[in-house]
């Protein structure tokens, strides 16, 4: 008892930590992204990324820049999903798994190009594996600029989707 009432005093003492919150991006909201109602399931696939971004991705998520707190959750099966967040090049190999992922999804269904190589390829562009960017696979509804983008943008473009 006398442990947890000094861990309890400690808790009391520090107050929180967590920073406010950054402003609300100015980006508008895509169309469809009214229908979710301020919360948005994603779905993340990477479509032949160098795994920088899915880093970000998974720091946007962490306790530190904690997008969930803005309505954004991650879920595992496209089913599931409002949004794919899609990072890297389309490669040969992932252009049909890509197109079955957006199939698989409810409408309206939002996709997210995270990161240079998403948007136009970048530094894989011309690369014998690389089929084309994720806009001449799938329709693209947000765009992500960054190589790779860092967390706090992430979690603005999120907030877009979900409107808080």
């Amino acid at each position: 008892m006398e442990i947890v009432m000094g861990l309890l005093g400690k808790i009391g003492k520090v107050g929180r930590v967590a920073e406010p919150a950054p402003p609300r991006p100015d980006a508008p909201m895509p169309e469809a992204a009214h229908a979710l109602g301020g919360s948005a399931q994603v779905r993340h696939v990477d479509a032949g990324s160098c795994n920088g971004c899915e880093i970000e991705v998974g720091q946007a998520f962490s306790p530190v820049y904690d997008a969930e707190r803005y309505g954004a959750r991650l879920v595992a099966s496209p089913r599931h999903a409002d949004a794919l967040l899609v990072t890297g090049p389309v490669t040969r190999n992932m252009a049909d798994a890509l197109r079955a992922c957006h199939d698989a999804m409810p409408r309206p269904g939002i996709v997210v190009a995270l990161g240079d190589c998403a948007r136009d390829c970048g530094v894989f562009a011309g690369g014998f594996g690389v089929q084309s960017a994720v806009r001449d696979v799938v329709q693209v509804d947000v765009e992500v600029a960054g190589c790779p983008p860092p967390p706090e943008t992430i979690v603005a473009a999120l907030r877009t989707l979900t409107g808080r």
